[in-house]
């Protein structure tokens, strides 16, 4: 049995814009912030997937709602991945970089719910890794037609298809 890493999905400044900030996003930075920290304390790897949303976008490359949200700052021995689309594995180094640790265990948790969080949790199911879906752990903004948390209740049912749902607290970092 490989390494489980946890994977940070755009967690990025831009996302916690006070004009329009992310669905609880203070409380969703103290989630991943725990989760952060047991994965350290575990010696496991710690990756970032970083958002570009191309010239022009908050989420720009350079732009300063593209940097890594402080609260969470990659340390000197974490990865970040850029991507370019909702999928953290397409045209990414995602792959390489997990098969280079020997991870075959994925703790997911980031934003947003029904685009990143989502499209990279049923990938990594394709790609063959065993994954756990942190409950509390992403988050997005309401739609016309649901709320912030109906979108997330309604993943964290869908997505139990591809992962082990279960909130921060009953996650544990282990080889």
């Amino acid at each position: 049995m490989g390494k489980t890493a946890l994977l940070v999905i755009d967690v990025q400044a831009g996302m916690f814009d006070p004009s329009d900030p992310v669905h609880e996003g203070e409380a969703l930075l103290g989630v991943i912030s725990g989760l952060i920290e047991k994965a350290r304390a575990a010696g496991a790897p710690v990756i970032y997937i970083q958002h570009d949303a191309g010239p022009g976008k908050p989420l720009a490359h350079g732009a300063p709602g593209w940097e890594i949200h402080p609260a969470i700052a990659p340390g000197p021995d974490d990865v970040v991945v850029g991507k370019r689309t909702p999928d953290s594995f397409h045209e990414t180094s995602l792959q390489q970089e997990l098969q280079a640790d020997g991870v075959s265990k994925l703790i997911l948790c980031g934003i947003q719910t029904d685009y990143c969080v989502d499209t990279t949790c049923r990938r990594a199911f394709s790609q063959g890794y065993d994954v756990t879906l942190v409950s509390d752990g992403h988050s997005t903004w309401g739609s016309k037609h649901l709320t912030a948390d109906q979108i997330r209740a309604h993943h964290n049912r869908v997505l139990r298809a591809f992962a082990d749902v279960r909130p921060a607290s009953e996650v544990a970092f282990m080889e």
